[in-house]
């Protein structure tokens, strides 16, 4: 049977942040230890802000030349729980959330992650970059339906159409 530490660690975070504050508070006063509390959350939303914007623009540019975007959708993820863990108050979490910004500290993180995470598709056969110029146009005429039932005399598009 595997113990797991995450309701231990869940469990001793506020413990450890509490203690964090009244060190910080101790050496620089209780007015700066507010005031930092307070800038890493400004910092933190806008780190995600502007890190968010460029991952899911990364994103898009997998997906339009057909590649597998899954390492990019988990930069995303990491830097939001990265602007999550500075936007709470306490030191600790603000140390973690500083080196999940980090590009080297994302990949090792998939890295150790990419294996236990399955996949519900696979992006290198449905994905292609959109065709332009291919489009058909056809006049009023051109085309019918000779067994469209929506448009028969009880469908609700032609009651509209008639009042």
């Amino acid at each position: 049977m595997r113990i797991s530490l995450l309701p231990l660690f869940i469990l001793a975070l506020p413990l450890l942040e509490i203690a964090g504050f009244v060190i910080v508070g101790r050496q620089v006063g209780a007015l700066a230890t507010v005031g930092l509390v307070m800038a890493s959350s400004v910092a933190g939303a806008l780190l995600l802000r502007h890190q968010g914007f460029g991952v899911m623009a990364r994103v898009r540019a997998e997906m339009d030349a057909g590649r597998d975007p899954s390492g990019q959708l988990a930069h995303g993820a990491m830097i939001v729980l990265a602007a999550i863990l500075l936007i709470i108050p306490g030191f600790i979490s603000d140390i973690f959330g500083l080196l999940l910004f980090l590009p080297p500290v994302r990949d090792l993180a998939w890295r150790m992650l990419k294996g236990r995470i399955v996949l519900a598709t696979d992006f290198s056969s449905g994905l292609r970059a959109r065709q332009r110029g291919k489009t058909i146009d056809l006049d009023e005429g051109d085309y019918s339906r000779a067994d469209d039932h929506t448009r028969g005399p009880g469908s609700p598009w032609r009651r509209l159409k008639d009042e």
